[in-house]
């Protein structure tokens, strides 16, 4: 543990405070913790001590689609997230009051994170994409007290929809727009101090509520603490392989998880800069063009995403910036592994982690990968593959993914899913905290994923994972996307289906014979039981807001039309 008096650490080693680490004499890294005091802070500890020791250290790089740019320094995140700290305590937000927040990637999400953060209220990120129903289900189940949210895209319009059932709300406030009943955001800021006395708060107070993605049914809240910010050190650190010369860009918008994962709490904690191109559609030309043209050094965005730059032509580009790059939010595929490494020479480091965690699983920074691997368990957690009984599984067994709760802190652990001690309690029991993915682990302690639980087909007696049916289709020139479900069959019970998004080289020749030509592919890949005896052509999958392929939606028709 680094003892060094905080004022006398550079940006890049103020974190070393609270940070714990073993090496083996390999030099792997073998243990992890946090040493966290009880008042623990993540924007007054850490950006705030940042801006004291390096105030003109770049923090964020924001960039519009007009090219628009904005350069906040750390001493800027400090004057503007205490300006909007004060501005909020005197509009009557207060400590433990839950705070909705829809702004894309606007930078003064930033301010919000780190006002509310001072403040001890809890912030509830919410993405642009909602209409009335999503925002009525989300105000009914927080009991949100104020809204900050963007005054583009319609969104004042859908909450104030959303709104005509639920009045708990005292107090809307808008960026980039005006309209009657709504606080001027970015005008009323500048009325306030830009310094703040210290609000003190606990490492276990409540700080952060995201709601899951929802494959199945509708979304959770999962409730954090304020260690799960300082969680995030490890996932930038030793998952992102950052640097205080580190300029990163993770392709989220606020809405979700892993905008905290990957521009928030990790990357600022160790003094790096964060890209944040603010844009309304994604094109993977103009992200290409961002990277080169701004020399980003690190990458990390879904495996969809990487295929888009691949597709585009990565070729045309000068990515020759690009250090590290890390994939996540889906597992991946081995052809666009390959591909990506032909294009720029580096190894996507995949990570596993879920709204209720840090990073779980993963390809770390200096230690050997296996193409198609998750990785291996981090160790901030204890991570087994469970039984049914929740019993630990063999090497080479298929079983859940869970974390034990009695043996280690839990650093950035969900406190519960609020609301409803139900679901908490199914994900945690006997001592483990139940993911719902499952996978396999292999004599080397590597880490292969299968899908989900409710994903796993069983089909005449055979239990089979869609992910490695996926990633087989995937090779195949004629798929764009694809899904691979259990369908209803008369005689074999379920059958393996698989749903697919041609690419447009192969729109025109959908048909028997392309069907015969797929299967074909995959028997002369895997085990031909695992083939697909249903393919289905589609124009698009259907998918949650944060683009996960709700797989449940598709074998929900399928026994509906079954037989």
């Amino acid at each position: 543990m680094n003892e060094k008096n905080v004022h006398s650490c550079t940006a890049g080693e103020i974190h070393l405070k609270y940070v714990k680490e073993v090496y083996d004499e390999n030099g792997v890294l073998s243990d992890f913790d946090l040493g966290l005091p009880e008042n623990f802070n993540f924007a007054y500890d850490l950006i705030d001590k940042i801006a004291e020791t390096e105030p003109d250290r770049r923090a964020v790089i924001w960039v519009d689609d007009d090219e628009n740019e904005r350069i906040f320094t750390y001493s800027d995140l400090k004057k503007y997230s205490d300006m909007t700290a004060n501005m909020l305590l005197d509009h009557g937000v207060k400590k433990g009051d839950k705070v909705l927040c829809v702004l894309k990637r606007h930078y003064q999400i930033y301010f919000t994170v780190f006002a509310l953060c001072k403040i001890g209220a809890v912030i509830i990120p919410a993405t642009n994409q909602l209409k009335k129903k999503d925002f009525s289900y989300r105000f009914r189940k927080s009991g949100a007290k104020f809204i900050i949210a963007t005054g583009v895209d319609g969104v004042p319009e859908s909450i104030e929809a959303g709104l005509a059932d639920y009045d708990g709300i005292i107090e809307k406030f808008m960026v980039h727009g005006s309209r009657d009943g709504w606080t001027d955001f970015d005008s009323e800021i500048e009325k306030y101090p830009d310094t703040l006395e210290r609000i003190e708060s606990n490492v276990n107070d409540d700080m952060l509520m995201f709601f899951s993605s929802g494959t199945t049914g509708y979304p959770k809240m999962v409730l954090h603490a304020h260690h799960y910010a300082a969680a995030h050190i490890f996932t930038a650190k030793h998952w992102h392989d950052l640097k205080p010369g580190s300029l990163h860009l993770t392709i989220s918008e606020s809405g979700w998880a892993k905008f905290f994962w990957g521009k928030i709490y990790g990357q600022l904690a160790l003094g790096c800069t964060v890209f944040v191109y603010d844009f309304e559609r994604f094109h993977p030309d103009r992200v290409l063009h961002m990277i080169e043209k701004y020399r980003i050094t690190s990458l990390c965005c879904p495996p969809t995403m990487f295929r888009f730059f691949i597709k585009e032509g990565m070729g045309n580009y000068d990515l020759s910036s690009l250090e590290y790059a890390t994939t996540a939010g889906e597992a991946l595929n081995a052809e666009v592994y390959s591909k990506f490494y032909e294009y720029t020479g580096l190894k996507l480091m995949e990570g596993f982690g879920q709204s209720e965690t840090a990073i779980v699983i993963g390809n770390l920074a200096g230690a050997e990968i296996r193409c198609g691997a998750m990785g291996k368990p981090v160790p901030m957690y204890d991570v087994i593959i469970a039984d049914e009984k929740d019993n630990e599984v063999p090497p080479g067994k298929t079983g859940e993914i869970c974390i034990r709760l009695d043996t280690k802190p839990n650093w950035g652990l969900f406190k519960c899913y609020y609301g409803s001690e139900d679901n908490t309690g199914r994900a945690k029991r006997n001592h483990l905290y139940h993911t719902g993915d499952t996978a396999y682990r292999d004599e080397d302690g590597f880490f292969w994923y299968v899908g989900r639980i409710d994903d796993v087909i069983k089909s005449s007696g055979y239990r089979i994972g869609p992910f490695e049916i996926e990633s087989i289709l995937m090779e195949h020139p004629a798929v764009m996307e694809c899904a691979v479900t259990g369908a209803p069959d008369p005689i074999r019970g379920t059958v393996v289906k698989a749903t697919i998004v041609l690419t447009n080289a192969y729109k025109d020749k959908a048909g028997e014979e392309l069907v015969k030509e797929l299967q074909n592919y995959v028997k002369n890949t895997t085990a031909p039981y695992k083939y697909p005896r249903i393919i289905e052509f589609v124009d698009e999958l259907p998918k949650t807001f944060s683009g996960k392929i709700r797989r449940v939606e598709i074998r929900e028709k399928d026994e509906t039309n079954k037989f």
